[in-house]
């Protein structure tokens, strides 16, 4: 697939970090993770931690899939509402899925904090009602949130506009969140493991995966095999071609990051995310060099030619609603690019085995806007499943729920 158009600004603003060689030779290893973004990272690094034997492949550049086109805003709010979640699968539920995605949040800063020099930030998260009539479902996720301990607090028309410089009829502010350079994350993890002796390779295609009861057979384009105890597909939206069930809807989002604005000028909104309760929604952070970054407008177009010919019409558009929000704010353009991005009917991810593959095949799907949230946690999940152990997660997360 061609996941993404334009300039996305991570590998902009990175280059190339680190150079990873194709893989030429047969291999055995415990654990094979297909994907060398975030979410291939993450997994393999979670297994090399806990004494698994890990091979990486990717058949592109590491990180330049979807992790050079993420905008990496990192909550625990997951993109549907836990009011919404509460009904479909009982509050139960909903609340371990958002409890276990707060969670995640100081684990990706103390995973951060071992590999340095990654941006990350902890921020808060501002989610505003876009019209009056989204306020009585806006007060209703309030309360539930509230009730069941999350740190967040009711902002009203008032507190909005003076605290964050835009007009909005209410939000919710939440203490726990945060961002990073997903793409510089991706290649120390993926350095790091190489240091300790695990195999990384990109521009390695593999063709075929026979998966038995007592392992896993790979087999690349050149010829060269890798065998192993499992596999992690850790392929992001392209791993839905090897399902004959559509699991989720790929769509385009598009993104901007301004020019340079400056702490002072961009006040509360240099520490704080921004989204909001329309859908498609507004959303943007800010960087370590005081620009914003800012997404939206998604579309159904999943064509790359057409996606690549509106990305400038989008980005236009995203600063125009930007600068109705904040019209002294001075916003010019730096780059802009779209991606594609993929969301479940119900926001949540699907980590695991799958019915039609066995259960040495395990996918890591962490579909939906809080996707790197959902690999910290989908880390320890597939690791649990390789290691034979329960994990709360486990049903909730799995392809299992399809069955509800």
């Amino acid at each position: 697939m061609d996941l993404d158009s334009g300039y996305p600004w991570w590998a902009v603003s990175n280059g190339l970090p680190r150079t990873f060689a194709p893989l030429r030779q047969d291999l055995r290893c415990d654990v094979a993770v297909l994907g060398g973004g975030i979410s291939g990272a993450l997994v393999a690094d979670e297994l090399a931690a806990h004494g698994h034997d890990v091979v990486v492949v990717d058949r592109r550049t590491i990180g330049w899939g979807s992790t050079r086109a993420s905008t990496a805003l990192l909550q625990y709010e997951i993109d549907t509402p836990m009011v919404e979640l509460a009904r479909r699968y009982g509050e139960a539920d909903a609340l371990l899925a958002y409890r276990a995605c707060a969670d995640a949040i100081p684990r990706l800063q103390a995973k951060a904090r071992e590999l340095r020099d990654v941006g990350f930030a902890r921020n808060a998260s501002l989610y505003s009602a876009s019209r009056q009539r989204d306020v009585r479902a806006l007060r209703a996720e309030y309360e539930l949130r509230r009730r069941h301990g999350f740190a967040v607090h009711w902002r009203d028309r008032d507190d909005v506009r003076a605290g964050y410089g835009f007009d909005a009829p209410a939000a919710i502010l939440s203490e726990l969140a945060a961002r990073v350079d997903p793409y510089r994350m991706t290649y120390r993890l993926l350095a790091r493991l190489q240091r300790r002796g695990a195999g990384v390779f990109d521009r390695t295609a593999i063709t075929r995966i026979d998966a038995t009861t007592r392992g896993v057979t790979l087999r690349t384009s050149e010829g060269h095999g890798i065998r192993a105890g499992h596999v992690v597909l850790a392929a992001g939206y392209e791993a839905q071609a090897l399902l004959k069930q559509r699991v989720a809807r790929n769509s385009s989002s598009y993104a901007l990051v301004t020019e340079p604005i400056g702490r002072d000028a961009l006040a509360a909104l240099a520490d704080t995310l921004v989204w909001e309760t329309a859908r498609p929604y507004l959303y943007l952070r800010s960087t370590d060099d005081d620009r914003l970054i800012a997404g939206g407008l998604d579309d159904a177009i999943d064509i790359p030619a057409r996606r690549d010919a509106r990305v400038r019409k989008k980005a236009l558009a995203l600063r125009r609603k930007l600068q109705r929000l904040w019209p002294a704010l001075p916003l010019s353009i730096d780059f802009a690019w779209a991606g594609t991005f993929a969301e479940t009917e119900d926001g949540l991810p699907f980590f695991g085995p799958h019915p039609q593959h066995g259960k040495r095949v395990l996918f890591a799907m962490a579909y939906g806007g809080n996707g790197i949230t959902y690999s910290m946690l989908g880390a320890g999940l597939l690791r649990a499943s390789i290691e034979r152990r329960p994990h709360p997660l486990a049903a909730l997360f799995s392809f299992s729920r399809l069955e509800r």
